[in-house]
């Protein structure tokens, strides 16, 4: 199932998305045209009467990929994963409240809800049961602890929440009685007291009794960039509503849904249910706009060879994504892919493999060079 495809009407402004045979029917009847490609957007020919149902908007900020979800009701009509750098995340946003009729932005906002591990009663009785308070736990204990067992030090296994002062003994499951273990230490500590089961390891102990004590460094949310998106996303004048991983972390395995970043971001947030209606989302990469370097450089550092001033060449850039119907010589064929150009008018076309020694003649621009490269 590929995304939903956005409309605009005659005055350009959004419509309800609609799906992709929908709208090749209205691209064959002459009833629509492109508008853009990516995301792919047609716009009507003719005059429509219609009220847009609400889309919300759902953003899961990562470190390196950022997960988009487009979802109205409990439907997800569209997704799109952003390799991003730092400002990509707010121009797509900015960028999809112009093709779709989005009426509020739900962003993932921190790891884990510290008011509720600190006070569980506040949200009743499922939260106190362990059901999403076990997955706020987690999440705060994976942040403090490094994800490694707190015993070992040991990385990338299973870690298991350990009490440091056992029950038995009149340990509580407050927050800083609590750490990870892997399965080996957790089992070999058994009921022991943490002094006992560390009597040979005094460095050990004192690290981890300090640990405990020392609360997590950004405990109000794990970096400053979520909170930076956030407050410039309330500049776009939509209702910003937040929540937790814990609860996103929740909701996808109660929903039966995979793990990716698009699925997390429809996940975000208070959720009853979700019908997934795309399941092939636009992957995004931001590419920049070039360089200003005036040579290519060999792997000394020295130059190389010369790098032409001007960008374009009869009317194309490096970047742009063209079609070419060649008609004659020994490429004969169509090819649609990212170009880059010559002096000399004869491109290189990077489609399913390289295709060099393309005139300009032959093409078409199908998209211009934006600062980003798409797949499906």
């Amino acid at each position: 199932m590929s995304n939903f495809v956005f409309v605009l009407d005659t005055q350009k402004r959004s419509l309800n998305l609609i799906r992709p045979g929908r709208a090749r029917k209205l691209l064959t009847t002459g009833k629509a045209a492109v508008f853009k490609r990516y995301p792919f957007t047609i716009i009507l020919k003719v005059e429509v009467t219609a009220t847009p149902e609400p889309i919300t908007l759902k953003i899961d900020p990562g470190s390196q990929t950022t997960g988009i979800a487009l979802v109205q009701g409990e439907k997800v009509l569209w997704g799109a994963e952003l390799n991003h750098r730092v400002e990509t995340t707010l121009t797509w946003a900015k960028k999809l409240t112009k093709f779709a009729p989005i009426n509020k932005i739900v962003q993932e906002l921190v790891r884990f809800d510290l008011q509720q591990l600190e006070n569980p009663e506040i949200s009743g009785f499922e939260y106190q049961q362990g059901t999403l308070f076990g997955y706020e736990v987690r999440e705060y204990l994976l942040n403090k602890w490094d994800r490694k067992c707190a015993y070992c030090g040991v990385e990338n296994v299973p870690l298991q929440v350990e009490h440091i002062h056992p029950k038995t003994q009149g340990g509580t499951n407050r927050i800083s009685n609590l750490c990870l273990a892997c399965e080996k230490c957790n089992l070999k500590k058994g009921a022991q007291n943490i002094e006992q089961f560390l009597a040979k390891k005094p460095e050990v102990l004192k690290r981890i009794l300090s640990q405990v004590k020392r609360p997590l460094k950004d405990a109000t949310a794990v970096n400053s960039t979520r909170w930076a998106l956030f407050n410039r996303l309330k500049e776009t004048g939509l209702p910003v509503s937040t929540g937790s991983g814990g609860l996103t972390k929740f909701n996808r395995p109660r929903l039966n849904l995979p793990k990716t970043h698009w699925i997390d971001a429809a996940c975000v947030g208070q959720i009853t249910s979700l019908k997934l209606l795309t399941n092939q989302p636009l992957l995004i990469k931001a590419t920049g706009h070039g360089t200003r370097q005036m040579c290519r450089t060999d792997k000394f550092g020295f130059p190389s060879r010369y790098v032409p001033r001007l960008k374009f060449v009869k009317g194309f850039q490096t970047g742009d994504i063209v079609k070419a119907i060649v008609t004659s010589g020994k490429k004969i064929g169509t090819y649609i892919g990212r170009v880059a150009v010559r002096a000399s008018g004869s491109f290189n076309i990077s489609a399913s493999e390289l295709v060099s020694g393309i005139s300009y003649k032959y093409c078409s621009i199908i998209h211009r060079k934006d600062g980003y490269s798409y797949a499906a």
